[in-house]
C-alpha cells in the first residue's frame, strides 16, 4: 500500500499521482481508499526571509512490511530539500529506510517506511514554505485633550503559498533571522535534475537543522491551544527569544491561498502621551514638527512586549461624537522601553525662524615662511607685513524665535550639527547630542513668545585640531 502524503491532504491509496491542488493526475490513477485530514498544523512566519515553517500532524495506518509514502508539492512554493517526516507514536515500530526523487514525476518524492506495525500511528511532516506574510497596523485614537490615547494592534496574514491551511495555530515571528539560502528561489526552479538533487542534498543539512532549531524553540507557547477558535476574543501568548520575539495567536484560523485575514494582535488600552515640537532636519525636513510621543513601556500600559513595524493612523476625538484624521506613520520595529514618535508635521499655530545677526572674524595666526614660526597679534606677537595668515576664527551670532499661538504651553527642542572645529556659547538650556551636534531646549508659554540665543565660532587654518563640537 502506497502513503501519498501530499501538502493538501495525506492519500492512502495503491497507486495514484495527486496533484499540488488536490486534482489526479491523467494517467495511472486508481481508487483512492480514504483522505485522512490533518490532525493539526501550525505555521510560524518569517517576515524577513519570507520564510514559514509548517507542523502539521496526521494518523497513517500502516501494514507490516514496506510502506511508500508519496508527498507532493507541486504549484506551490515548498522547498522540498526541507520536508522530514518523523513518528510521533509507535516510533519503535517504524523505521524510514529511504527518500527518493523519482525521475519521471517532478515535484514528487517518496519514502520507504519498513513497519512493524499492523495499524494506526500518529506521524508528524514539517516543510518550509514562501509566500505567507503578515504585517502590523496599528489605530490611535486621542482624546480631546491631547492627553491620553487609545493604542489598538492589529495584524494582517495573506497566504500566497498555493497551499490552503485550515484550522492552523499561528505564531508570528518578530526579529531578524539568517538563513543561507531563500525558500522562494529554490521552490520556483521546478523540475529537479539529478544534479540539483544532489546539490539539494548536500545544502539540506543546513536547512534542517535549522528546522530542528526552529522546533525547538517555535514549540506550542503554555496555553496556546489547537483546538477550534474560541468565541472570546484570541489571546496572543508571547515568547522572548535570544535575537526574536514571537507572537502566538489563540486557538486556530483558517488561512486560505490568495486569501488576507485580518486580527487582533492587543486591545488598545488608554495610554499617557507627550507632545513636543522638535526641529531636526535630517528627520523631519526642514521644519519645526509637532510629535506624539509614547513609550513601550509598563508605565504607558504597554511595554510587555516589542511592537513590530507597521503603519499607525492617528485620530483625535473632535468632542462631537466623532473623530479627525491626523496622520498615516510608518513606525519601525520598536523594543520595550523605547518611544514611539506620531509625526504630525507643521503645525500652523507655532512659527519658528531662525536669523543670523552677526558675523564676524577675529583671533589670526600668521605665519612666518622663513622660519616656520607661528605669530599672534593677541599674545603680544609682533608680526610683519608680509606674513601669510595661517589661522583664524569664524564667528557668527544667532536666535531662533518662536510664538505659540496655541491655549497650552509647548517644549520646543532644537538640533543643529556643525562640521569642523566648533565652539557654541550659550545660556539657554543646551546640551551635545553627539560629538557635532547640540540640542537646545525651551519652553514657549500659552499665547507666547521664546527665544533660542548662541554664538557659534569656526576654527580655521591652524586653529582647527580636531572635528569636533565644544559646547560652553
Amino acid at each position: 500500500m502506497i502513503h501519498r502524503l501530499h501538502h493538501l491532504p495525506l492519500l492512502l491509496a495503491t497507486t495514484v499521482t495527486v496533484t499540488a491542488l488536490g486534482r489526479p493526475a491523467a494517467a495511472d490513477n486508481i481508487d483512492v481508499s480514504t483522505i485522512p485530514g490533518r490532525d493539526s498544523v501550525q505555521l510560524t512566519i518569517y517576515n524577513s526571509e519570507d520564510l514559514t515553517l509548517v507542523r502539521e500532524t496526521r494518523h497513517v495506518t500502516f501494514r507490516k512490511g514496506l510502506n511508500p509514502i508519496q508527498f507532493s508539492w507541486a504549484n506551490t512554493l515548498i522547498d522540498p530539500t526541507s520536508v522530514e517526516l518523523r513518528f510521533k507514536t509507535h516510533a519503535d515500530d517504524l523505521d524510514i529506510l529511504d527518500a527518493t526523487f523519482p525521475h519521471d514525476r517532478p515535484q514528487m518524492l517518496y519514502w520507504n517506511v519498513r513497519s512493524a506495525l499492523d495499524g494506526d500511528a500518529e506521524v508528524e511532516i514539517t516543510y518550509f514554505t514562501s509566500g505567507i506574510t503578515w504585517a502590523a497596523d496599528y489605530v490611535c485614537i486621542a482624546d480631546n485633550g491631547e492627553d491620553r490615547m487609545s493604542f489598538e494592534g492589529f495584524v494582517r496574514i495573506t497566504n500566497n503559498s498555493g497551499e490552503d491551511y485550515a484550522d492552523a495555530q499561528v505564531r508570528l515571528v518578530v526579529g531578524e533571522i539568517n538563513l543561507v539560502e531563500k525558500v522562494a528561489e529554490l521552490a520556483r526552479r521546478g523540475i529537479i535534475s539529478e544534479e540539483e538533487k544532489a546539490a539539494y542534498f548536500a545544502r539540506s543539512r543546513k536547512v534542517r537543522d535549522f528546522a530542528d532549531d526552529a522546533r525547538e524553540e517555535l514549540s506550542v507557547a503554555a496555553g496556546a491551544r489547537m483546538s477550534a477558535a474560541p468565541q472570546a476574543p484570541k489571546e496572543i501568548i508571547k515568547e522572548g527569544l535570544s535575537e526574536y520575539f514571537i507572537y502566538t495567536i489563540e486557538g486556530t484560523e483558517t488561512v486560505r491561498n490568495t486569501w488576507s485575514k485580518r486580527m487582533r494582535l492587543f486591545d488598545g488600552a488608554k495610554i499617557p502621551f507627550d507632545i513636543r515640537y522638535r526641529y531636526r532636519p535630517r528627520e523631519y525636513g526642514d521644519q519645526l514638527a509637532r510629535l506624539f510621543i509614547l513609550r513601550n513601556d509598563t508605565a504607558s500600559g504597554l511595554g510587555s512586549t516589542p511592537l513590530p513595524d507597521g503603519i499607525v493612523r492617528l485620530f483625535r476625538d473632535n468632542g462631537r461624537n466623532g473623530l479627525s484624521y491626523l496622520t498615516a506613520y510608518q513606525t519601525k520595529y520598536v523594543p520595550i522601553g523605547q518611544e514611539i514618535e506620531l509625526n504630525l508635521g507643521a503645525d500652523r499655530n507655532v512659527v519658528h525662524e531662525r536669523v543670523r545677526l552677526r558675523s564676524w572674524r577675529d583671533s589670526f595666526w600668521f605665519r612666518d615662511t622663513k622660519g616656520k614660526r607661528y605669530f599672534s597679534p593677541d599674545q603680544g606677537h609682533v608680526v610683519q607685513q608680509n606674513f601669510p595668515v595661517a589661522g583664524w576664527h569664524d564667528n557668527e551670532q544667532w536666535i531662533e524665535r518662536f510664538r505659540n499661538d496655541r491655549d497650552q504651553p509647548i517644549e520646543i527642542e532644537v538640533r543643529r550639527s556643525f562640521d569642523g572645529h566648533v565652539t557654541v556659547d550659550t545660556d539657554d538650556d543646551a546640551t551635545k547630542h553627539d560629538y557635532r551636534t547640540v540640542q537646545f531646549t525651551t519652553t514657549v508659554g500659552a499665547n507666547g513668545a521664546g527665544a533660542l540665543d548662541y554664538e557659534i565660532t569656526y576654527r580655521q587654518g591652524i586653529s582647527r585640531k580636531q572635528e569636533k563640537v565644544e559646547l560652553r
